[in-house]
Parts: structure tokens; sequence; C-alpha cells
């Protein structure tokens, strides 16, 4: 089949380049230029692992290429909405000008009978909204959400855990529209992969929803984690035991700085302003819960690292490791790892930040802060290092030869990833999160007395 792919970030980019393989001829549609150029020649915009041996298979078949002529997807038989749909700058709603944009562009110049299909993230409604948008088109309409998580998108896309078609039930065309994604992804459904065929309002439900019970658990064990600071306990051994309850399993069950990126904060911010619109009240309340325990997490970190400092982060240098919101991508949107990172710099200290890949990136968005892009460079002379993001390379770490580095011997796991007690039989002062360490290392202080950490200062 001709398809397009108008939007070329991460869920495009990615998109395209999995079309492609399944023997598509493909072309990406993008208004940045700099961006399509490097997609053209093969190369990704944004660390993503596996893609740009995709894009390189694509342009070498030929059924790959990117442009930002709009006029190339006149002939196209499908096209996918994958342009970005982020929270408004004044409330937690979804922006949608992108997307309206792109349907409106796409209606004057879709032949009869293509298929518009949406895969962005969007707010229960919104498909009633592109029906507007595409005018008098005669196009079918259907919407096909995207479940790619960031670091793994390429795995996400190739073996997909199931495919989600939202339809008009009241439609005659909607047969068709399944008929069209169903010749689309017939590798995927040949191989196996579930598929599931629902009305619109349920398509635009699913992504959100799903992000909503991820950020839940994800919450939900770091609430556990100041518990269990509180009470001396192992938020470790505790989400351990817990996920070997098949009802709730192991997966998003690790306590930590929580969650970022451009995805789960303001999909639960969008979910929580579209339970609001609809009076759902519970669902909104739950959410600003979940949000808040997350963001909460960021603050715990940096007053712990402050008590660290005797109270005073005023020219203490502090090591952080870790600028990308997680491993295994170079996006810093909504980063923990920062957030922490600019707090402790806002309040004096002296940070050193180092990353394996997304140093650029921080360095363009914070250029008063210091950046390393070696590991013994940011932890030379540091009085405290803080490990951030769970990269490989910082849970490698030879505890040994990094405190030779240091002025002090302490560190704070964030992310509760390494070797307790191999760091300690090196000489290292270790702070987890919920694993207990608080009570242990306050002298004169019996467990369950301690004092909390969101109740210190920052100096």
């Amino acid at each position: 089949m001709k398809i397009s792919v108008i939007g070329c970030g991460y869920l495009g980019a990615v998109h395209a380049a999995t079309l492609a393989s399944m023997g598509h001829d493909v072309v990406g549609i993008d208004t940045d230029a700099e961006k399509v150029g490097h997609l053209a020649r093969g190369f990704a915009p944004f660390f993503e692992p596996g893609l740009e041996d995709l894009l390189a298979d694509g342009r070498g078949s030929g059924r790959l290429s990117f442009s930002t002529d709009m006029d190339r997807v006149a002939d196209c038989d499908v096209h996918f909405l994958c342009v970005g749909t982020p929270q408004s700058k004044t409330s937690d709603v979804a922006d949608l000008t992108y997307l309206e944009a792109a349907t409106r562009s796409v209606a004057v110049r879709a032949k009869a009978g293509a298929a518009v299909v949406g895969k962005s993230t969007v707010p229960v409604g919104t498909v009633h909204r592109v029906r507007e948008w595409l005018g008098g088109a005669d196009v079918d309409l259907a919407w096909n959400p995207e479940f790619l998580r960031q670091g793994t998108a390429v795995k996400d896309s190739l073996v997909p855990d199931r495919l989600v078609y939202g339809v008009d039930a009241d439609d005659d065309a909607s047969s068709q529209a399944v008929r069209t994604l169903d010749e689309v992804y017939a590798p995927l459904l040949h191989a196996g992969v579930p598929r599931i065929v629902c009305n619109f309002a349920t398509s635009e439900l699913i992504k959100s929803a799903a992000n909503a019970f991820l950020a839940t658990k994800l919450s939900y064990i770091n609430a556990m984690a100041e518990l269990c600071d509180a009470a001396g306990a192992d938020v470790t051994q505790l989400s351990a035991a817990m996920g070997l309850d098949p009802r709730i399993g192991q997966r998003y069950l690790a306590a930590g700085l929580g969650f970022g990126g451009g995805c789960l904060p303001k999909d639960i911010r969008s979910f929580r302003a579209q339970a609001r619109e609809l009076a759902v009240d519970s669902v909104d309340a739950w959410m600003g819960l979940v949000d808040s325990i997350n963001v909460g997490q960021r603050g715990r970190v940096a007053a712990l690292a402050a008590d660290l400092c005797g109270g005073m982060l005023a020219g203490r240098r502090v090591a952080v490791l870790g600028a990308a919101f997680k491993p295994d991508t170079d996006d810093i949107r909504d980063s923990p790892a920062l957030d922490v990172a600019v707090r402790l710099a806002e309040a004096g200290a002296h940070v050193v930040v180092s990353d394996p890949k997304a140093i650029n990136n921080a360095w363009m968005r914070y250029p008063q802060m210091q950046f390393e892009s070696s590991v013994p460079a940011a932890l030379e002379g540091a009085e405290l290092v803080l490990l951030l993001t769970e990269w490989p390379e910082f849970r490698a770490l030879n505890p040994f030869e990094a405190a030779s580095l240091v002025r002090r011997t302490v560190i704070v796991d964030a992310r509760n990833v390494l070797d307790g007690e191999a760091w300690r039989m090196a000489g290292w002062t270790l702070y987890g999160l919920g694993t207990g360490d608080l009570v242990r290392e306050r002298v004169g202080q019996p467990a369950g007395k301690n004092l909390p950490v969101d109740n210190l200062q920052l100096g």
C-alpha cells in the first residue's frame, strides 16, 4: 500500500520505518526541514535503539522517504496522523493545534476512498472534531492508538502487544476502515498479534487509561517507599513479594524517583481534565493524587541531598548521574533527574550532570549548569553523588574506582538499582528510597520516629 505518515517525531518516525519494513511504500511528512533531512539520510534525530537500522533498511529498499512537501500524500491509500498533542501551556488539556492543522491539510489532498487514521493520543471526543476538520472529504476515518515506550519503540512497533481499531459503529464505511487496517497490519495479524475493534470513544480512552494505570502503580509503590522509610522497612523486598502475586505483577512496581517524559505526565493530566469535563470527580481526584505523589518524590530527593550536606547546599559539589527521564533515550522532557539537579543548583550547589545520551539536549535547555560526558569527570571532587537515571553504565560503576574520585563517599541511589552491599564494602554510605537506610543511619532515632524527609528544608 502507499502510506503517508504525518508528523515524524518519536511516534511518526518509528511508525513510518516500521510500515516500510512490512513492505509498504511510505512517505513521512514533517514541517521541520532539519528533522526531515536527518531522516532522509537515514539518521534518527533522537536516540532510539534500533531505529537507525530500520531507517537504513527502508532507505535501501526504496520503500521509505521523508519530505516537507505535503502534496506528496495525494496518491496515498492511507494517511496516519502522528503529530504531537502536547499539554497546553495554560492548562492541563491537550493542545490539538497540530492535529487540526495536519487533518485539514490532508483533507484537501486525500484521494477519494483513502483512509485517514489517527494515532496521536487525544482526549475523548476528539474524533468528532477530526471529522469536522475533514469537511466533506470522501475518506474513511479510524483511530488506531499507539502504545510505544521510548527506549523500546522499535520492538513495540514490530512486536506489539495488541492492535486497536476505533471505528464508527453506525457507519457502513467502518467495515472498509477495518479491512484497510487489516491490510496495513497483515504481517502482525498473521503473527498472532491480538486485534480489538471498538467505537471511537473507547479507542480514544485506551491509551490514557493504560498510562493512568501504569502511573498509579508507580505512584503507589513510591507512596509505600515513603511509608517504608518511616517504618524502617525495605520497599524493594516489599515490591518483590507483592509482584509475585499474579494479580499484581512486578512490572512498574519499582520504587524510585518517579516517572517523567513526554507521555505519562501530560497524559494523566489530560485524563484528569477529561474527567473534570465529564464530571467524574473520582477520576479527577485519583489522578491528582497520582501526580502529586510522583512530583513529591523529586522534592524528597532534593531535601535528602540538602540533609546529607548538613542542611546547606551552597557551594557544595554534587554529581548527578542522569539527565534523560529514563534509560535508552535522550529525551529530557519532564525529566525527574534534571528537576532535582535544577532544584539543587537553585539552592546554591555546584551541580555536575553526566548522562550517556542526553548531555547535548540537557545543556541546550540548561546552559547555566555544568555537564560532563565522562562519569569520572563528573565524580571528581564530589561531596555527594545522586544516581537519578538508571542507565546500565551507572549500575555497572566500580564503587572502589568511584570512591577514589570523590571527596566524600556518600551516594543516594534514587532508583534502588545498585548493589548496596558492594558499595558499602567499598566505603560508601548509600541511601536508597524506601529501603530503611534513613532509619538505620539516624543515630538515636528509633524506627518509626525518624524525621520525614519531605519536612526537611533546602539550605
